[in-house]
């Protein structure tokens, strides 16, 4: 692979300052940032319904139109998050467990620009990763088989313990439904149909989007209607007329959990199958874990919002290394970039950077490029965006209905989406009403599928030895993890160490 040079830089650069491609920057990141915050239109949706506009375009604009839309789409979906409790994405389901509390608190500005600061520095620094590491990043990434993808998916699961409220034994029974729900469907191993009672439309399973849209938006709707609450949050002027007192001093002092968990985000991005949700489900509850204020997570806390945006947006340059370097796409998102790429006549590959290294590394300067557009574009959102808070609820609760239910259809095309998004709001507003937290469901149902889908595989590969999971170094330091973050805080809080005389205590 060519090494980068300072005629790439110069080529980029150059490449960059022509005001046609700056304005298909622009136009990425719009249209990323509309598709994200609208609930059920992901960002592989966005990125599908744009890829036909750039059969006509050069290879090099149709990737950095790609690249706005990829980028600002990740970032958006935590915008509707916030302020109405409806993750725009997967990926923004930890933001909306703090983003809607504070909106709650009058401090929706304030959020709204954490979420973007960090967002902005999540992909800068996964840019970084993409333009100096990404040869390096994807051999590592190479290196997860199903026993390492079952370790580090098993690592999201054990955030259930800590996103269970008050009530850790609810949390564990929501997050057993929610295991339950993941299996219904098509046996991704052996192909057998598994508690569909006979209906066809729940042969693929209950949709992570619909289910997510019901849990939160729909169930916080059912909530709000039966209070008969007069305002969807308090009124505090400040938050809705000013921009909120959230500065760029004040996220810097969180550098080292924005650097963190911007990592955490390139290192699960880099390994194909996993995705933002993960990331994001793994930063937070690490941050968590080191937080002075852990007891704010959860009831409105800026400084999980920033681990949560910065790990997901960490994911767009981590998922991109092995699709460019590999010809692997490290989610169904880059699986559209690898099309695009193919469809102007370019494998990927090391060969790539051979052959095409000019043009490689003006994409990857245009993604540092896009997310400077997207935190100018941002912040001309956040301005109006908290202005929906004044729409009085007579007239917001059923347009966010709406628009639930058209995301719900969008997802999947049919009107089983609609009837998916339903049953998971009915389901979530009792949940509320009974103190049961959604947070421990909609992680079991995201990460169950990915963590049974590995077991099996590795179970297979050792005939059934589960030693394979303690032999094998980066599965083995997972784990190791998962003790540390789990077990080592349960002993400590029980007092059993304090009776232990341990030899580097004398």
């Amino acid at each position: 692979m060519r090494i980068l040079t300072l005629e790439f830089i110069t080529h980029a650069f150059s490449q960059l300052l022509v005001i046609q491609n700056i304005i298909y920057m622009v136009i990425g990141v719009s249209i990323g940032m509309f598709i994200g915050a609208m609930p059920g239109l992901t960002v592989t949706l966005g990125l599908a319904l744009v890829l036909p506009f750039t059969f006509g375009m050069s290879a090099t604009e149709g990737i950095i139109l790609l690249t706005g839309v990829y980028c600002a789409g990740t970032y958006s979906g935590a915008m509707t998050a916030i302020l109405i409790n409806t993750p725009g994405t997967p990926s923004s389901v930890t933001t909306a467990w703090d983003g809607y509390p504070l909106t709650q608190q009058g401090r929706a500005a304030e959020a709204l620009r954490a979420a973007l600061y960090a967002s902005v520095i999540g992909g800068l620094i996964s840019g970084l990763f993409l333009l100096f590491f990404a040869p390096q990043v994807a051999k590592i990434a190479l290196r997860f088989g199903p026993p390492e993808m079952f370790s580090l998916t098993f690592v999201g699961l054990t955030v259930i313990a800590r996103v269970s409220g008050k009530s850790p034994t609810k949390g564990l029974i929501a997050a057993a439904f929610g295991l339950l729900f993941a299996t219904v469907g098509i046996d991704t191993v052996s192909g057998v149909l598994r508690f569909n009672f006979g209906m066809s439309f729940l042969a693929a399973g209950f949709d992570v989007i619909p289910a997510c849209i019901g849990l939160f938006a729909i169930a916080e709707i059912f909530s709000q209607i039966e209070k008969g609450s007069k305002e969807l949050a308090p009124e505090v002027p400040d938050a809705i007329k000013g921009h909120g007192d959230y500065t760029w001093r004040k996220l810097f002092k969180n550098k080292i959990l924005l650097i963190k968990s911007s990592l955490i985000g390139v290192i699960v991005g880099a390994i194909p199958g996993t995705g933002g949700s993960v990331a994001s489900f793994i930063a937070y509850d690490e941050a968590k874990r080191v937080s002075k204020e852990p007891e704010l997570y959860g009831h409105g806390s800026l400084e999980a919002i920033a681990a949560s945006e910065s790990s997901n947006n960490g994911v767009t340059g981590g998922s991109l290394i092995p699709t460019f370097t590999l010809g692997i796409p490290g989610n169904s998102g880059t699986a559209i970039y690898l099309g695009a790429l193919m469809i102007h006549g370019l494998t990927p590959g090391p060969q790539l950077f051979r052959f095409q290294g000019e043009m490689m590394y003006t994409v990857f300067l245009a993604f540092f490029v896009v997310n400077i557009i997207m935190l100018f574009l941002g912040l001309l959102a956040c301005r109006w965006a908290v202005h929906i808070l004044k729409i009085p609820p007579a007239i917001l609760y059923p347009v966010v209905l709406a628009f639930c239910l058209v995301g719900g259809y969008a997802n999947a095309g049919t009107l089983t989406g609609v009837g998916v998004s339903l049953f998971f709001g009915v389901l979530g507003y009792f949940m509320l009403r009974n103190g049961y937290p959604p947070a421990p469901m909609v992680i079991a149902l995201i990460l169950g599928p990915k963590v049974e889908e590995s077991l099996r595989q590795s179970l297979i590969l050792s005939d059934g030895d589960y030693s394979i999971f303690f032999t094998r170094p980066i599965s083995l330091m997972f784990l190791f993890i998962v003790v540390l973050t789990t077990v080592v805080p349960i002993i400590k809080n029980t007092g059993v160490l304090k009776n232990i005389a341990l030899p580097w205590s004398k």
